[in-house]
């Protein structure tokens, strides 16, 4: 009896807790909330008691409730109830076989109401009933000790229940429930006329019922803010809405959540009609991430909105004709390692910068020398140095390309076979590179850009023992530099 007390006294403590938040200004969120309630209902009953069989019976059952004003998804009430019905047992040895207690009850107490989802609530209620019954035979005759006056047939029941309530309408619920009550006086365990042991008779009950709601205020757009206290009528169905109303704005960008594609939005930035970002120059960067507006369309970008610099080389790859350029290397504006005498070496690789422009170069910048090899059976007769005509045809295309440039130096050597005197055959190679030289000067060559040598039987690429050998070896060789 006391722990009932207890747990009335609490749950009505925290009821007026809540109560008293709402007093402090909260806007109304839950359906029930101030709400009255009537209920009718039936169930099947089910007592154990000193009988070991158990026989179902029924019951009709009826409420009247209020619930307390609440903010949350949990509303507290009190709830009045009667029920009228009996429960039946049977298989006891004796005189009595079967037994069946009609019986009436009428309670109060509080309780407490859960929102599941939308239109489905749950509600478990307790509380202290007065409990008139009625231990019969199956011929309707009162049972011995009832006859008896053993025990006064009433007494006080201490009561549960639990609800399952689906909402058919702002007004009418569906209710499934079960049920539970047993004696808390000295008759507790005479509700089939016995006195047996030391448990009591226990009555337990479920069934169906329905309820009906009024005095709650008007929700027009069924938001759970009654509409005298809705800023935001005609909220659409389903849409979690605050204090008054409207449409919750978690990110406070001006795009309720329900529209929010893009929520978590950093405050003050600019949003679009679906809360996202403004991302100007559609590069997937947000503008107010974005280091690099104006990003030409389909630019590739790193986070910041910047376009791709793949090389590092400070031009951006949509614009760079020379991608992979070596990290550190200097570039021109189109990403290309700068070639500042124009060769065709990157600066970075020339080893020989500053070649004169046209000349033909190496990998490594450095001009290619050129060297033309003249035998002595195309350009002069034996033992002479006067030039032929086929070796005037080669002298002319050196000519003509040696005019093409204007930084060059051309050095002429001569060699002879080793049929002869050394001194002597060095002297008629001086005179053969001379002649050639001479040529050149007659066409326009500058003398000063031409050396000669001569290195008379020095320095054979082929043997002197043979008429072939030697004939390699008469030659003369002009390198351009």
């Amino acid at each position: 009896m006391k722990k009932l007390i207890f747990t009335i006294f609490l749950i009505f403590g925290l009821t007026q807790l809540n109560l008293g938040q709402d007093m402090m200004g909260n806007t109304d969120h839950n359906k029930l909330s101030r709400t009255f309630v009537l209920t009718a209902g039936y169930g099947i009953t089910a007592a154990t008691t000193d009988y070991p069989t158990i026989k179902l019976g029924s019951q009709f059952n009826g409420s009247i409730e209020y619930n307390f004003p609440s903010t949350s998804n949990v509303t507290f009430g009190v709830r009045l109830f009667g029920a009228r019905g009996a429960f039946s047992g049977k298989g006891a040895t004796g005189f009595t076989k079967e037994f069946k207690t009609p019986f009436h009850n009428i309670g109060f107490g509080p309780q407490i109401t859960f929102q599941l989802s939308d239109n489905v609530y749950t509600t478990f209620s307790v509380g202290a009933s007065y409990f008139k019954f009625y231990p019969k035979d199956i011929n309707d005759n009162n049972l011995p000790n009832f006859a008896a006056n053993v025990y006064d047939n009433n007494t006080v029941t201490g009561n549960a229940q639990l609800d399952l309530r689906f909402m058919t309408s702002d007004k009418i619920s569906l209710n499934f429930y079960a049920s539970g009550f047993g004696g808390l006086g000295k008759n507790n365990d005479y509700f089939d006329d016995r006195n047996s042991g030391d448990a009591i008779d226990l009555v337990f009950a479920g069934g169906a019922s329905l309820s009906y709601y009024f005095g709650t205020e008007k929700d027009t757009d069924g938001d759970g803010v009654v509409d005298s206290k809705d800023m935001c009528p005609n909220t659409p169905m389903g849409v979690k809405v605050d204090d008054f109303g409207c449409p919750l704005d978690s990110d406070g960008d001006g795009v309720a959540d329900y529209m929010d594609k893009c929520p978590g939005t950093p405050a003050g930035v600019e949003v679009d009609s679906n809360g996202c970002p403004l991302d100007t120059d559609n590069d997937g960067v947000a503008d107010y991430m974005d280091k690099c507006p104006g990003t030409p369309a389909g630019v590739k970008v790193d986070s910041n909105g910047c376009p791709l610099d793949s090389d590092g080389d400070g031009v951006a790859d949509y614009m760079d004709k020379c991608p992979g350029t070596p990290a550190g290397v200097e570039v021109d504006s189109n990403g290309c390692p700068l070639d500042s005498d124009g060769d065709g070496v990157p600066n970075y690789m020339d080893k020989c910068p500053n070649t004169p422009k046209g000349r033909e170069v190496d990998a490594d910048g450095c001009i290619i020398t050129k060297t033309v090899v003249m035998t002595t059976d195309v350009t002069f007769e034996f033992d002479k140095s006067t030039l032929r005509p086929k070796a005037k045809d080669t002298l002319n295309e050196i000519v003509e390309s040696l005019k093409t440039y204007t930084d060059y130096s051309v050095r002429i050597e001569g060699y002879t076979d080793a049929i002869g005197t050394e001194a002597y055959n060095k002297k008629l190679s001086e005179r053969r590179s001379k002649a050639v030289a001479d040529y050149l000067i007659s066409n326009g060559i500058d003398k000063n850009k031409l050396e000669t040598v001569g290195f008379g039987e020095a320095n054979p690429v082929s043997t002197n023992k043979t008429s072939i050998g030697r004939a390699a070896n008469r030659r003369v060789v002009i390198k351009i530099n």
